[in-house]
Formats: C-alpha cells, sequence, structure tokens
C-alpha cells in the first residue's frame, strides 16, 4: 500500500528544472499515512524532497512516530533519500523502515542504520 501512495504521490511533483520526481509515503504508529512529492525551487536551496514534504506534513499534524517510508523515483530504478532526508529522517527515529522501490512488485527495505549510520540524532543531546 504505501509503494502504491508513494506512486501517486509522484506524479504531483513540481521539477522544473531536473524533470526528476519523486513521491514519498510514510506509515506512522498510530496507522495513519502522509504522502510527499519533491518541490523544486528556482532558488535550489528552497527545493524540499518528497521524503520531507511527507515527514514534514505528518508533523505539522501532530504525528512524530514513523514505522516506514516508500521512496520512488525514477521509473525503473532504486531512488535512495539524499543525505539531508536521513538525517531528518533519523530525526524521528532509528528503528524506521525504508522501502525503496521500482515498482509495488520491485523493492528493498532497508533500516534508517543501514543508510545513516553511526548518526547523530537526539539521543546524542541527552
Amino acid at each position: 500500500m504505501l509503494i502504491k501512495k508513494a506512486i501517486e504521490a509522484r506524479k504531483f511533483a513540481y521539477t522544473p528544472y531536473s524533470s526528476f520526481n519523486v513521491g514519498a509515503a510514510l506509515l506512522t504508529k498510530s496507522g495513519k499515512v502522509y504522502t510527499g512529492c519533491n518541490i523544486e525551487c528556482a532558488s535550489y536551496g528552497g527545493t524540499n524532497c518528497a521524503e520531507r514534504t511527507a515527514i514534514f506534513k505528518a508533523v505539522s499534524e501532530g504525528e512524530k512516530e514513523i514505522e516506514a517510508i516508500a521512496i520512488v523515483g525514477a521509473e525503473g530504478e532504486y531512488t535512495f533519500p539524499c543525505g539531508i532526508c536521513r538525517q531528518v529522517i533519523v530525526e524521528f527515529g532509528k528503528k524506521i523502515k525504508l522501502i525503496i522501490a521500482k515498482t509495488e512488485e520491485e523493492y528493498k527495505v532497508y533500516d534508517i542504520n543501514e543508510l545513516l549510520p553511526n548518526s547523530f540524532s537526539p539521543d546524542d543531546l541527552k
């Protein structure tokens, strides 16, 4: 279900500069699903990735406990989260599962710790 939602979200991507559409869908511990797409800006620093869009939507609705995030990018390819997205993901937990998908049938599942080992997280500030 998450991969299908990410594929649907990818359709809304705003990518006039790169034409590289990405969609994401995340599942919270409460069972809610939030989607996101990448949104580019002429001032590239203002660009926001699909993963962060979905996370920010969830957090803005009071959801901070994330179970999993599905990510789809270019059709037929695996698209992994960028470094900033990995850091934002780990902000909300070191047990979050990432589903990196080519299609609904072809995907890989990772733990965020596999993609961002030895991360700096809120635990380090305690």
